[in-house]
């Protein structure tokens, strides 16, 4: 099942004409990941980091904006595994609000040992947890039918394994 949370879009967030500065959709977006980790995958930045010496970085970022939001919206951020690695995932994220996607994106992010910079293998405990997304249906899929598919975003079928 895809996971989901929220984001109010606050005054911090928006340009002169009252509408999301697109950099700010990134840090919602890195915020989505960080819940994700904690409250899907089971372990928080803060333990990736200072404990186990791992970062994650988003190495691809491929976005389409879709509809502009506004100050006061409350955007619903879905976030579907679509491909696990050795050291990689591939997500597809999407904002959606007033029953309207804003923003489709694909992302990848990589396992990556802090003291060495390079990639390494995800710990298995969190790989198990991607992979059991990966093989469940995407039950109440809810987005807009017209919407772009994720391919449209990037490259890929959407359930092959990278590295």
């Amino acid at each position: 099942m895809p996971f989901t949370t929220h984001a109010q879009v606050r005054f911090a967030h928006v340009d002169p004409a009252g509408i999301v500065f697109y950099p700010r959709y990134f840090e919602m977006l890195n915020g989505a990941v960080e819940d994700w980790f904690a409250d899907h995958l089971g372990t928080d930045f803060k333990t990736l980091h200072l404990d186990h010496h791992l970062g994650i970085p988003t190495v691809k970022l491929d976005v389409r904006f879709i509809a502009p939001s506004e100050l006061g919206d409350r955007l619903t951020i879905t976030i579907k595994p679509r491909a696990v690695g050795r050291s990689s995932c591939t997500l597809e994220i999407v904002f959606s609000g007033g029953e309207r996607d804003r923003l489709r994106a694909i992302v990848v992010l990589v396992c990556m040992d802090l003291g060495s910079q390079r990639a390494t293998a995800w710990p298995r405990e969190i790989a198990e947890r991607i992979r059991h997304e990966l093989e469940a249906p995407d039950a109440g899929d809810d987005h807009d039918p017209g919407a772009a598919k994720p391919d449209s975003c990037g490259p890929g079928d959407g359930r092959r394994s990278t590295s």
